[in-house]
């Protein structure tokens, strides 16, 4: 069984945010910050990755991307500190 991601992307600490979901985690943000995929993460240079958390299946993954949509920018930020509290860009981490 593969895992489902969700993700959140910015531009900098407090800046754009963008919230995804991915069956393949390192492929789809290598896209992202190489400009592979155009549309918002392009047009306002989102390129960190700040948050990401797995899930067993697609279905889960795509609920939590929903949920996380709807919540306020304020809560995401709270989300992203409470792993990430520095907005450090975690890529380099994802094939550790």
């Amino acid at each position: 069984m593969s895992m489902a991601w969700v993700y959140i992307m910015a531009s900098g600490r407090n800046g754009t945010l963008y919230v995804g979901v991915t069956r393949n985690l390192h492929r789809r943000i290598h896209e992202h910050r190489t400009g592979r995929i155009g549309g918002f993460t392009s047009r306002y240079d989102v390129k960190l990755l700040v948050w990401y958390e797995g899930h067993e299946t697609w279905y889960a993954a795509i609920q939590r991307e929903k949920n996380i949509k709807h919540y306020p920018r304020r809560w995401k930020i709270n989300l992203i500190e409470a792993l990430n509290p520095a907005w450090r860009d975690l890529y380099g981490h994802l094939n550790n």
